[in-house]
């Protein structure tokens, strides 16, 4: 994996911008405290009404941040919070950018994770009125892949399907391939809890792992190879998912450790699922 070269390439040039990041890996819980603190004097409305990002510089800084807080969150957790943090401050300071939504987005899924939903909700929902505010729709993707995974503790489940069908399409026609794969994704582990008919995700699983071997993003076929053996067990074929040889997978764990730690999640929940407590406890 380079996404930790890119990452420290990313810093540098965020450095020349003026933006430094590196030394400020802060704690989740501090990060989203002093972001609810900063927009407390705001209203969504005024949010929603901020001017548009004018300033070259800052602009150009709000696409390094936006393509850094997807990678950092795959590498580099602690990193995470503060490049939110950074989005939303710039876009308060500076004004609205394409790059903004994603910002909201991440700031809502963040205090979901803390426990509050409701108030994540209410972020995601700002985040998605933004992308139409900015005119245009590069994030968007991205703002529905992550912010469906809020929105769905809220509204009915079987919404969700139609919002990462939306995400991928929009993903798709801006050209963002990784949001259009993970909307694809998201779509699949979302459907074992809405209770889709079993044959239905077997071929549909089978489909997105095609589409995802197909422009070798080997990472998430990992990843959709774990949902397909839950499924093959569920049906009871006696079939193994066979699109990563094990040695490959071996190589991709070790390269990077996020991917790591939601592949042996999956393995241990699966295994739970099927009663096999002693596999689960060595996967967790």
């Amino acid at each position: 994996s380079r996404l930790p070269e890119s990452i420290e390439k990313g810093l540098d040039i965020l450095a020349k911008l003026g933006i430094e990041l590196r030394g400020h890996e802060s704690n989740l819980r501090v990060c989203v405290q002093e972001t609810k603190d900063l927009l407390s004097v705001y209203t969504d409305d005024e949010i929603l009404n901020i001017r548009q990002m004018t300033d070259p510089t800052m602009t150009k800084a709000m696409q390094f941040l936006g393509k850094l807080e997807v990678m950092a969150s795959q590498t580099m957790p602690k990193l995470f919070p503060h490049v939110t943090q950074q989005i939303i401050h710039l876009s308060i300071l500076h004004g609205m950018s394409p790059v903004s939504p994603i910002g909201f987005v991440h700031l809502g899924s963040c205090i979901a994770k803390l426990g509050d939903i409701s108030e994540g909700y209410r972020y995601v929902k700002l985040a998605r009125s933004l992308i139409d505010r900015v005119g245009s729709t590069e994030s968007a993707g991205e703002v529905i892949s992550i912010g469906t995974q809020v929105r769905a503790y809220i509204e009915p489940l079987q919404a969700a399907f139609e919002y990462h069908n939306e995400g991928y399409a929009v993903s798709m026609a801006s050209g963002d391939i990784i949001q259009a794969a993970l909307n694809l994704v998201l779509i699949c582990s979302s459907s074992l809890s809405a209770g889709v008919n079993l044959q239905s995700m077997r071929e549909k699983s089978d489909e997105v792992t095609n589409f995802l071997y197909e422009r070798k993003m080997l990472i998430f076929v990992v990843q959709m190879q774990c949902f397909q053996h839950c499924v093959l067990k569920l049906i009871g074929a006696d079939e193994k998912p066979a699109y990563v040889s094990a040695e490959e997978v071996c190589n991709i764990l070790a390269t990077n450790s996020s991917v790591t730690a939601v592949y042996f999640f999956q393995k241990a929940y699966v295994s739970f699922m099927f009663r096999l407590y002693d596999d689960s406890k060595h996967y967790t």
